[in-house]
């Protein structure tokens, strides 16, 4: 189970996300908690008005409300009060089981998952504190859970890991196949909690793994001198497909802004993993020093690492990004160190190649030194030449000098026949 906790400053915001899917028929309001009422009695004007109220009992709190999904491996098939009953466990467990909270059960991705919709004020009026929360409170909770329910554990080996990627067909997003906002926020709903990037050419770096793009838009339009930002689903080559998504229509409101407030956190948590992106590249060009690049990206992914080429227009490589599934970290490769990026790469594979072709000529040498000079040199030596005639005659076979032709031979044979007769 993976349980992303997200707070925001709009509770009407939250609930209508979440009521608007229900209205799309991708979605069911399951369970209303410490409401008067059953759920499905419950009007939308009803649900909002009674977090608005209970919010209002402290209006120094600003991002008030707070939204959580909890998603399963796809191959579990869940019933509605096993959901329910999860969603209540785990209310209680991380503080809030006491507050009014609404349970979405959403059929919009191919794993199974629900959305809670509840808020920070308590009955009091006092601020329930959510820093933390996700390290904290939830990741107790979540094993906990996992563990009651028979649920698969979010830390799983390499080939089973990150199965919240797969909220959206066959990893990535796909033109046509969704709605085109859908299709782009459940890609962004895992990435944008999930990874640690710190620019927007790094976000991109994953995002476009799964087919999408946060564009700035070209220069001098509108969108990048008002410093706005799209997000567009790409086709398998990478080509923008479809009508662009502004941040700001998008539920978790992912606007440049908010992103770049992302950074500086991000740049701190990814710091201590920058050790396992280079020990891997070391590695893996220790253990097959004669690869070439393709052959280096094929072992890093078997590691869990994605590296995107960065190419010009004529596809000169210019710089390597790293994005490392294990620990959702992305680096370009000049901040792991100059070896690192893509001229260092590209040089150590050269390097080491040359290295491989010194050692064998230097062998070949030594092998003809201890055969006395006997062996030929290769056929690419200079001396190639004259050694070729040294050996050819030596083992020419050997020709009489008064060598005479056929005809010859055989009148000289009748001569001493004749001379023979003669003398007898």
């Amino acid at each position: 189970m993976v349980a992303i906790i997200k707070t925001g400053h709009s509770l009407h915001r939250t609930l209508n996300y979440n009521d608007n899917k229900v209205k799309e028929g991708v979605a069911a309001c399951i369970s209303a908690v410490n409401y008067p009422m059953e759920a499905e009695d419950l009007s939308l004007k009803y649900k909002l008005n009674r977090l608005l109220n209970q919010a209002a009992l402290n209006e120094n709190v600003s991002r008030n409300s707070v939204h959580i999904s909890l998603n399963f491996d796809p191959s579990e098939k869940l019933s509605v009060e096993t959901l329910k009953a999860i969603a209540n466990n785990y209310m209680d467990r991380i503080g809030f089981g006491a507050q009014p909270y609404l349970v979405y059960q959403h059929h919009d991705a191919a794993h199974p998952h629900i959305h809670i919709v509840s808020l920070k004020i308590m009955a009091d009026g006092t601020r329930i504190d959510t820093q933390n929360i996700g390290r904290n409170q939830s990741e107790k909770a979540r094993r906990e859970i996992e563990i009651s329910y028979g649920l698969k554990p979010a830390e799983q080996n390499k080939k089973e890991q990150a199965f919240e990627l797969k909220a959206y067909s066959s990893g990535k997003a796909q033109y046509g196949k969704a709605e085109t906002r859908r299709a782009i926020t459940n890609v962004l709903d895992v990435v944008l909690n999930q990874y640690k990037y710190t620019s927007l050419a790094e976000l991109n770096a994953v995002l476009k793994q799964y087919n999408v793009l946060a564009d700035l838009g070209s220069e001098n339009s509108r969108i990048y001198n008002n410093k706005g930002l799209v997000y567009r689903i790409l086709d398998e080559q990478g080509n923008k497909v479809g009508v662009p998504i502004k941040a700001s229509l998008i539920y978790s409101k992912p606007t440049l802004a908010c992103l770049e407030q992302k950074y500086f956190a991000n740049e701190q948590a990814r710091q201590l993993h920058k050790g396992r992106v280079k020990t891997s590249i070391d590695l893996a060009l220790l253990r097959r020093p004669s690869q070439s690049l393709p052959d280096l990206i094929s072992t890093l992914k078997k590691e869990g690492i994605s590296t995107v080429l960065r190419q010009n227009e004529s596809g000169l490589i210019y710089g390597l990004t790293y994005v490392d599934h294990k620990t959702k970290c992305v680096f370009n490769g000049s901040e792991l160190g100059k070896q690192y990026s893509a001229n260092g790469i590209l040089e150590r594979i050269a390097t080491t190649k040359a290295a491989i072709a010194d050692e064998q000529q230097s062998k070949q040498t030594n092998l003809r030194e201890s055969l006395g000079g006997q062996m030929a040199d290769p056929p690419y030596a200079p001396r190639m030449q004259a050694g070729s005639e040294i050996i050819d005659a030596l083992v020419q076979p050997q020709t009489s000098g008064d060598f005479l032709p056929g005809q010859l031979t055989k009148k000289e044979k009748k001569r001493r026949k004749k001379t023979v007769l003669k003398s007898s």
